[in-house]
């Protein structure tokens, strides 16, 4: 049974995937001038984030971490 899931949206539509506890999920979205990156993983049973700016296959960007730590709503 998956316990992440991710939805993108662009020109044809919607698609998803899932992930599981062992395997996570692990998302890139990339422009011409760089990319960023989240990825989604369980840890001692705490689902985490991990979300980075990457570079672009084409070698534009640069790596920075921005967050890695439990996901958790918060309420006002």
């Amino acid at each position: 049974m998956a316990h992440f899931r991710g939805t993108i949206q662009g020109a044809r539509g919607e698609a998803s995937r899932l992930g599981g506890k062992s395997s996570g999920l692990q998302i890139t979205a990339a422009s011409w001038q760089g990319a960023v990156c989240v990825d989604l993983y369980e840890k001692d049973g705490v689902d985490m984030a991990r979300i980075c700016l990457a570079l672009h296959t084409n070698g534009a960007g640069s790596h920075h971490e921005i967050y890695n730590g439990p996901i958790r709503g918060t309420r006002a």
